[in-house]
């Protein structure tokens, strides 16, 4: 969890930087940074500036801010027994 806070804020500070990058150019460099720091389930989503985020945490700007880059957890998969 503190890895997540710490990535989340490091993140926000970049924000407009990465507003003018292409969303799947966005999303791989968000994943390559957010499984260096050990996270495995969770998902990347671009969705619309104007959509509700819900539970979802917001991690970056693309397409020049008419899109967002949000963050969710997965449930860890269970192993077969």
């Amino acid at each position: 969890m503190k890895n997540l806070i710490v990535l989340t804020l490091a993140a926000a500070a970049c924000v407009p930087a990465w507003a003018a990058k292409p969303c799947e150019e966005l999303k791989a460099e968000l994943t390559a940074k957010i499984e260096s720091h050990g996270a495995k389930n969770f998902t990347l989503e671009a969705v619309s500036a104007a959509d509700q985020t819900g539970d979802k945490r917001v991690v970056g700007s693309c397409e020049g801010g008419s899109k967002k880059i949000v963050y969710s957890r997965k449930a860890a998969e269970k192993k077969p027994a």
